[in-house]
């Protein structure tokens, strides 16, 4: 038999701020790693805002094997970057469709709903990784049977903190 060919799709900027208001900083090589052997997922797309400031990071990330989608930022009145990958993670997962047997979508925002439902009727979800069961959107409820939380994985999927 064939090994499942998942593919995931990452909201970078709901994965990494629903993580730190835990408390803890997301190891993305542990990450990938978990979505490979959890979910059978050969392919990891990350969505993300370009800020130009953080080119070590792309470099490391790629290295790691994630297929970065950039996003052009804005610099807000309040100094914060504004990259909304949404409508962009939408677009890859159906330009991607035919690639892949399921999808895997890390993210707690509610604007995905119509994309996991999409998946969900075609029978094409794997699951939908949640950063903060604590904390998303009440949209998302409905698929609780493919619903995974990141909740108790700091000590599997947290960066050390070097002494």
């Amino acid at each position: 038999m064939l090994s499942p060919n998942n593919y995931a799709f990452i909201d970078s900027q709901n994965l990494n701020l629903s993580i730190r208001e835990q408390g803890w900083i997301l190891d993305f090589a542990k990450f990938k790693r978990y979505l490979e052997d959890r979910f059978s997922v050969c392919k990891v797309f990350l969505f993300i805002g370009f800020v130009f400031d953080n080119q070590s990071l792309y470099v490391y990330l790629q290295k790691l094997g994630y297929i970065l989608v950039f996003k052009p930022t804005l610099i807000l009145p309040n100094e914060k970057v504004k990259g909304n990958v949404d409508a962009d993670l939408v677009l890859h997962a159906m330009m991607e469709y035919p690639n892949y047997s399921k999808a895997v979508i890390v993210t707690g925002d509610g604007d995905f709903h119509c994309l996991i439902e999409y998946l969900e009727n075609q029978n094409k979800i794997e699951r939908l990784v949640i950063p903060n069961k604590y904390k998303y959107s009440s949209l998302l409820r409905r698929f609780n049977t493919f619903i995974t939380f990141l909740n108790n994985t700091k000590d599997k999927l947290g960066k050390i903190k070097k002494a």
